[in-house]
């Protein structure tokens, strides 16, 4: 799903959980409150209208509306309430187009009329050498042209359709950029004249790949995403999701929903010299199979996923049920993943083979992929089927084959008194645990295409995969 606007800014707010404005001195900027925060968002970016003072403070109904409309773009608990996880995503570093809008891309006309564009680099940033800004800068418009019939020719004479410069402050747009820490870039829809154009703010820092700093290739690509008329979609791990976050651009590929959403307004590639990602993807799997047996499930900001070898549904009361490719909406992670749980600070920890991630929203932490025995489990446990979070014991449950372990994630360390048999802790269980998740005191084993459901750790009963996972949910995004 897509948001229209006509231009979009990246804007980095200030990265703490009691953030506010960028900061000036003391003597003409007083400290903003966390109430400051959220209602400047909501009004920039939800359209918020009521400016009675206090009206975050005493709960007014339409600010609670625009909290949860924010929440349930990102995925979060849809509560109305701002916490911690919900002021940490106001605070990230994001495009500042607004989130609320009812079109798919930048609205009906906002297209080139012809598939051969043309682009200028006026200016080049010190940051970087002019050769690494010529590729990062090409490399980005081939992002597009690959999954399209477009093509982008560099000319260095005379007004291109897409003029490339870097200023700072007022640099010749009604737009000002607001110095480092604040707006990465902006760019204006197709159109004569300023339409198409792409502004980086040069008191930001770029660099070719590195991660000290923002990679001009994903910020570029991110933003000529909007020089072709596309807007921002609310799938995590899409080019054009608001919010910038680092990738690996050896590694690089447009999910679908970024194809999706660039071929709604050109069609598809016919050159067939160039490679159009999963061209023929693998038959998505079906949600009302009788037969289906699922990887793993994982809570997830108030969601449900359930993962099948390269697919993920996404379940949630406010979005319903969408399947996903897993490197769509989660780029940096394997496909075919083995257990997955959430964990009480919200972070999600998937495993595979003799590894785990820690996700962190939509990215992977620093420092993973880590070993099973970084967690303290033994040598000889090559593979983690299953995993969950036991709120009633505050402890992350790990299967392995017929025993599960007992990590205390307060403390850091393997319960001593573990592993046990799983029919021991859960009578009435039968067969491996391939799966596993909470759900408001209940837990539910999964072995092959039963669930198994419990409640204080007695078996309540037992279920078929298909009656959790709603059959409509079988088109890829």
């Amino acid at each position: 799903m897509r948001f229209s606007y006509q231009l979009c800014f990246l804007t980095c707010l200030v990265l703490a959980v009691h953030a506010g404005p960028i900061s000036q001195p003391a003597a003409t900027q007083p400290a903003a409150t966390d109430d400051d925060v959220v209602e400047k968002y909501l009004k920039r970016f939800y359209n918020l209208t009521e400016e009675t003072p206090g009206v975050f403070r005493h709960g007014f109904s339409q600010m609670k509306e625009k909290v949860k409309e924010m929440q349930a773009f990102f995925g979060l608990k849809v509560t109305g309430k701002v916490d911690q996880e919900t002021l940490k995503v106001m605070t990230k570093p994001r495009c500042g187009v607004p989130d609320v809008a009812a079109y798919s891309t930048f609205g009906e006309g906002a297209k080139w009329k012809t598939n051969k564009l043309t682009y200028k680099i006026v200016n080049y940033t010190p940051d970087m050498s002019v050769a690494e800004v010529d590729k990062s800068i090409e490399r980005a418009l081939q992002v597009w042209a690959k999954v399209t019939p477009l093509k982008f020719t560099r000319i260095n004479n005379g007004v291109a359709d897409i003029m490339i410069s870097f200023g700072s402050d007022n640099h010749g747009d009604f737009y000002p950029f607001d110095g480092s820490g604040g707006t990465l870039a902006h760019a204006f829809a197709p159109g004569a004249g300023i339409g198409g154009d792409a502004h980086f703010d040069e008191a930001e820092t770029f660099t070719f790949s590195s991660s000290r700093g923002f990679v001009l290739f994903l910020v570029a690509a991110h933003e000529f995403g909007h020089s072709l008329g596309l807007s921002h979609s609310n799938v995590g791990g899409a080019l054009m999701y608001p919010t910038y976050s680092f990738r690996d651009i050896n590694s690089f590929s447009l999910s679908s929903d970024d194809i999706k959403g660039i071929q709604s307004i050109y069609g598809p590639n016919t050159d067939g010299t160039r490679i159009i990602p999963d061209p023929q993807p693998p038959t998505a799997p079906d949600a009302c199979d009788p037969k289906l047996i699922l990887d793993a499930v994982t809570t997830m900001r108030g969601e449900t996923l359930y993962f099948k070898d390269r697919y993920v549904w996404r379940s949630s009361q406010y979005r319903g049920v969408e399947q996903h490719l897993i490197k769509s909406f989660l780029p940096n992670i394997l496909n075919n993943i083995d257990a997955a749980y959430e964990s009480p600070n919200n972070k999600v920890f998937i495993f595979k083979g003799q590894y785990f991630w820690a996700l962190s929203g939509f990215n992977v932490e620093k420092g993973y992929p880590k070993s099973l025995t970084a967690l303290g489990l033994p040598r000889s446990v090559r593979k983690i089927t299953a995993a969950v979070y036991d709120q009633e014991s505050q402890r992350a449950l790990l299967f392995a084959d017929n025993y599960y372990y007992s990590f205390d994630e307060r403390t850091g360390k393997m319960d001593s008194w573990y592993p046990k048999r799983v029919d021991a802790g859960f009578p009435g269980m039968i067969g491996v645990v391939t799966a596993a998740h909470y759900d408001r005191g209940y837990i539910y084993l999964y072995s092959g295409t039963n669930v198994f459901e419990f409640y204080r750790r007695r078996l309540y009963q037992v279920l078929q995969s298909t009656s959790l996972l709603p059959c409509r949910a079988n088109s890829p995004k």
